[in-house]
């Protein structure tokens, strides 16, 4: 048996009056999608334990059924090991952000979605002013880049940008848990300030407002961690003896990397709706000739939400099905091994609010040659609801998926 996780990231989302009351996924026109709702068996994913952030990398690490009070350490420290970053003894990573901020506003988490090579760019010069022993800035993709802090303390609370786009920046400033947070707190507060002195005169910037682009105007640190401690998902599930982890997202690779799993760069990934759909389809198909399980990640649909873009999250919806569910479906339904296929969001991203939500997500397993034991026809939010699985704990979703630990 091959596995395959086909993950729509953020793709869930709720009903929108400009819909008709219906959901993006409700109105795309995904014919391959609902065809796997239809063969296979549906249900409803909690994906975000209790006491957690409906961030992706909580979403994630729980739908591939790691404990997050035992491993979870910041999405910093899962980048990290994508960008092939080691997080030492008394070293702290962070996400870091390039944000847009306007009159002492947040006004959008990505500097205006700005591209890899200009960021690169900026982060160097980020380095180069504001690095040294304390501080190291490492550029990942667009505006996810990565920050580690000599001698930092993980007990500060950081806000998400994308949870607080137009407002006041000064308002979700980092502040300690506890005293012994209080000196990182402050470190890094000093540094972002340090950042909106000199990133609006770079070249880069000056440049994107001439061409009437946001700039990066500010740095934004936040989930911080240390070293993480996982289990490779071979040791926990002996069904998988190899598998790979497709993403354009640095975080997702880095939990892939985490969970023993193989990266696989697809050129023209992006993270965005332009993103090589038909590269990363093929990548898939290709891994799982060689290999037992596969994780591809696409990320549009989640930057759709951020966005507060219905139209637009519709149309990533439709790329993932025509481009990726469609060619993928196509291919193994004339293997001769069988082949067990996942869809599903790792949490929805609303339009309406433009960020997470903890609300449980619908998901589809196809297994080629296997009898559906639902009457759901249609993949989304609500006919999900009516799947023989019901509502499943994250937790629960790989013993589901490829079978009990042994």
């Amino acid at each position: 048996m091959k596995y395959l996780i086909i993950l729509g990231d953020g793709m869930a989302d709720e009903p929108l009056e400009v819909l008709g009351g219906k959901t993006p996924l409700q109105v795309a026109h995904k014919p391959e999608m609902d065809w796997l709702a239809t063969h296979g068996n549906s249900g409803l994913l909690d994906t975000v334990p209790e006491g957690f952030s409906p961030g992706s990398e909580i979403a994630n690490l729980s739908i591939l059924g790691y404990s997050l009070p035992e491993v979870f350490e910041g999405r910093g420290s899962l980048e990290a090991a994508s960008m092939g970053v080691p997080i030492g003894d008394g070293e702290m990573a962070m996400r870091c952000n390039l944000i847009t901020i306007e009159d002492g506003i947040i006004k959008n988490h990505s500097a205006g979605q700005i591209p890899t090579a200009e960021a690169d760019i900026l982060v160097r010069f980020l380095q180069k002013e504001l690095g040294g022993e304390d501080f190291s800035f490492f550029t990942g993709v667009s505006y996810r880049h990565l920050l580690k802090v000599r001698g930092g303390n993980k007990h500060i609370v950081c806000t998400p940008p994308h949870d607080v786009v137009e407002t006041p920046f000064r308002g979700h400033l980092i502040i300690p848990e506890s005293p012994d947070g209080e000196d990182t707190a402050r470190r890094l507060n000093e540094l972002i300030f340090k950042s909106m002195e000199i990133l609006p005169s770079h070249p880069i910037n000056q440049a994107r407002a001439r061409a009437g682009k946001d700039i990066a105007s500010s740095i934004w640190p936040w989930s911080p961690g240390y070293r993480p401690r996982m289990q490779p998902l071979s040791a926990r599930f002996p069904r998988i003896r190899s598998g790979s982890v497709i993403s354009a997202v640095d975080l997702i690779k880095g939990i892939g990397v985490y969970a023993g799993l193989d990266p696989i760069e697809v050129e023209g990934a992006t993270g965005l709706y332009d993103t090589n759909y038909e590269g990363k389809a093929q990548a898939a198909i290709d891994a799982l000739k060689r290999q037992d399980f596969v994780f591809l990640h696409v990320e549009a649909s989640d930057e759709a939400g951020h966005d507060g873009d219905p139209a637009l999250k519709i149309r990533t919806i439709e790329y993932l099905n025509d481009r990726i569910v469609r060619p993928v479906l196509a291919a193994v339904s004339g293997w001769d091994e069988e082949v067990s296929v996942a869809l599903l969001p790792d949490h929805p991203t609303p339009c309406a609010i433009r960020t997470h939500t903890a609300s449980p997500v619908p998901f589809t397993i196809y297994r080629t040659g296997a009898e559906s034991a639902d009457a759901v026809t249609a993949f989304d939010e609500f006919s999900a609801r009516a799947g023989v699985y019901g509502e499943l704990k994250a937790s629960g979703f790989m013993d589901l998926f490829v079978g009990k630990e042994q």
